[in-house]
């Protein structure tokens, strides 16, 4: 489909140009969010009269958003979250968090304008692109630590906080989360080659629901693991109490007789 663009629009052209997309990304992205008009003599005709005005609005708004990105650059927010022994964590952090955290910083900005291609898995520090306009990007920290204090330790070492079997653990983690985000890309990118009309959006959908089953059963996996340790733990605590207790009991009944008598 032949669309003109209302704004410039990374990877793909600059306001006024004529480029060709796929249908399903104009009608359910570019159109849809006023980024791009269909490419029809009246809307080109539509577009050269309205070119100074949306040139002048383009303008003000990079403005403020360069004003914007100047404060944020370089900001970082701290995000608390459960995890086991690898670093992958109970769950995961996606844009929708990001944006929360940033907004409770002073910063006024929505969750589409954070660039988070997959949700974050693991502790540590990780660069989240902010768009605040489609000419202005900056770059902020996402911190996902287990507490506070792991977290100031993560921004002096610039790494996560983990021990040399948790970095060897993580490291198999990692591997495996990157081959099945690449393998969920390939799919992406060729699903409109490879299946037919109205079958794309559904082998997306169901190569990334594979890839979130997979780091779920990780997850509960690791968990599973964590309530043994924990139960093996309480366990062993009971049974030190119980120890204790004995020699005051047998102390207790000895005084009893001894009254008894």
């Amino acid at each position: 489909m032949q669309v003109i663009l209302l704004e410039r629009v990374e990877k793909l052209g600059q306001m006024g140009d004529e480029v060709s997309v796929k249908p399903g990304y104009a009608r359910n992205y570019l159109l849809p969010r006023g980024k791009a008009l269909r490419a029809t003599a009246d809307n080109s005709a539509r577009f050269e009269t309205q070119k100074a005005q949306l040139e002048a609005q383009n303008l003000e708004r990079r403005s403020e958003a360069e004003a914007v990105a100047a404060k944020m650059e370089g900001a970082s927010v701290i995000l608390v979250r459960q995890a086991g022994e690898s670093g992958q964590l109970y769950g995961s952090v996606n844009a929708r968090d990001v944006a929360e955290h940033l907004i409770e910083a002073g910063f006024t900005i929505g969750r589409d304008q954070v660039r988070l291609d997959r949700p974050i898995k693991m502790l540590g520090l990780h660069d989240v692109a902010v768009s605040l306009h489609p000419e202005v990007s900056v770059t902020v920290s996402a911190n996902v630590a287990r507490s506070t204090d792991e977290a100031e330790v993560q921004a002096s070492t610039g790494k996560a906080v983990l021990s040399q079997a948790e970095e060897e653990a993580r490291a198999e983690a990692e591997e495996n989360e990157a081959a099945l985000a690449a393998a969920v890309e390939a799919v992406a990118e060729h699903a409109e080659e490879i299946f037919e009309d109205g079958a794309a959006e559904e082998a997306v959908a169901e190569a990334e629901t594979v890839s979130d089953e997979v780091h779920e059963t990780a997850v509960a996996e690791e968990e599973a693991v964590a309530a043994r340790d924990a139960a093996a733990e309480a366990a062993a605590a009971a049974a030190a109490a119980a120890a204790e207790d004995e020699p005051a009991a047998e102390n207790a009944d000895d005084t009893s007789e001894e009254k008894a008598e």
